[in-house]
């Protein structure tokens, strides 16, 4: 079941896949995608009707194992099996194939609405619509699972220890961890929801299974649309195959530097004309090096928003008598958080242009920094395990020659298709 899992769950992802892809290239206004919304609420209402008038699926009353049984297209005191499942909240129905005694549904309708619910499911995962994935997985993955222990049923008519109930359980299990690919985590939201520990290691072994089968075929569900959506999230190790790209290679350069006596009408123009977040703080003497380039010696790093609250303070050299040394302290820069203004919101003259502001006391001058040889694996985790947004690269020397951002980690991927591998770069920011 581990393994009918994990290729459902792939096929779900290359199917989903191939549905955003066409989304993002063919649907892209608001009419088309409310028109798709509804053409897939009319196609589910239509399948879902179908289902009930051809599929003759009948019982009598009073062995009804739902609340509210309904009578849709059967005969007086009976009931439709099949409305059952369509007509009740998804999570009701993965209750009703969890408990349901064997027979309460004939494996026929099962398929079925495995198919349908299957493939139904794929196109309304993306939909500009709040719909989730977890319910319907689980309810999916119980259907296959019911009709999987049905089908051990009909092999082993005499045996206790078949109970296609349980089987649903894992199949709920295998569905939901092939299209996610989590193992331990769903492990102890299933055990959690059954109330039963007893069922920890099938559960295990299952997901487990499922996740091995799917990553050999594509990634999971969630990292697809990440990776869609161009959303720079770093994951948890760096990318296999990558020692040999080094520092100088990933990083964005040329750097915008500030020197630590800077004029004030170049840090509003640089704070009007780029959009980074952090600047390194240099010597005013470049030096020249042998490929004609010149480089300044690093200093510290200072903050856009530490810059917009010196502007907004008047914090000038030339008017060092009218601010108190005392007044500045680490309580004006909380006072703005954590919602700084913008540069164009603070008001400075053309005479205070003239000014300088000395950046030395207000920068960080010890931030993180790597060698410009440094690898990309070194790098990934020092930047991942501190968190860091900015990580400066200098030389031998100490001078600053780039900087590495989460967007210069983020563009290398690896990819991962039938047991093979390689590493890729994406083209995200156009600095390079």
């Amino acid at each position: 079941m581990g393994v009918i899992g994990g290729l459902l769950g792939s096929l779900f992802n290359h199917i989903n896949y191939k549905l955003t892809v066409f989304r993002m290239r063919k649907i892209r206004a608001r009419w088309m995608r409310v028109m798709e919304a509804v053409i897939v609420a009319a196609f589910s209402a239509t399948l879902g009707f179908m289902m009930m008038y051809f599929l003759n699926d009948c019982k009598p009353l009073g062995e009804d194992p739902t609340n509210n049984p309904i009578q849709m297209y059967c005969g007086d005191g009976e009931y439709n099996a099949v409305a059952a499942i369509w007509f009740q909240t998804p999570e009701a129905s993965v209750r009703s194939l969890f408990h349901d005694p064997p027979g309460s549904h004939k494996d026929v309708s099962v398929g079925v609405f495995f198919i349908f619910y299957f493939l139904l499911s794929c196109w309304t995962y993306g939909l500009s619509v709040s719909s989730g994935l977890f319910i319907p997985s689980l309810l999916t993955g119980a259907a296959w699972g019911r009709l999987f222990g049905s089908g051990l049923a009909s092999v082993f008519p005499n045996s206790d220890w078949v109970d296609p109930g349980k089987y649903a359980l894992v199949g709920a299990a295998a569905q939901l961890g092939g299209v996610v690919r989590m193992t331990i985590s769903l492990t102890v939201i299933l055990i959690e929801a059954t109330g039963n520990i007893t069922f920890g290691l099938p559960l295990m072994l299952t997901l487990i299974t499922a996740k091995w089968i799917g990553d050999f075929f594509n990634e999971g569900i969630y990292d697809i649309h990440i990776q869609l959506s161009g959303v720079p999230l770093l994951p948890w190790e760096p990318p296999p195959l990558s020692y040999n790209i080094y520092a100088n290679e990933i990083m964005s350069h040329p750097v915008v530097t500030f020197n630590t006596v800077e004029s004030v009408r170049r840090i509003v123009d640089v704070l009007e004309t780029e959009t980074y977040n952090g600047f390194p703080v240099v010597d005013p003497h470049p030096k020249e090096q042998g490929d004609g380039e010149s480089y300044q010696t690093f200093r510290g790093m200072i903050l856009r928003s530490q810059l917009i609250v010196l502007l907004t303070n008047k914090i000038f050299n030339e008017s060092a008598e009218i601010w108190n040394l005392k007044q500045i302290s680490l309580k004006m820069f909380r006072d703005e958080y954590p919602r700084y203004l913008t540069i164009q919101e603070v008001n400075v003259t053309d005479e205070e242009k003239r000014y300088t502001i000395d950046l030395r006391p207000f920068m960080n001058p010890s931030p993180y920094t790597v060698q410009h040889s440094a690898s990309l694996p070194r790098v990934f985790r020092l930047f991942r395990a501190l968190g860091l947004r900015h990580l400066a690269v200098v030389n031998d020397t100490n001078e600053v020659t780039g900087i590495v951002t989460r967007k210069d980690l983020a563009r290398f991927r690896v990819w991962r298709h039938r047991g093979r591998m390689g590493l890729e770069e994406l083209v995200i920011s156009d600095r390079m």
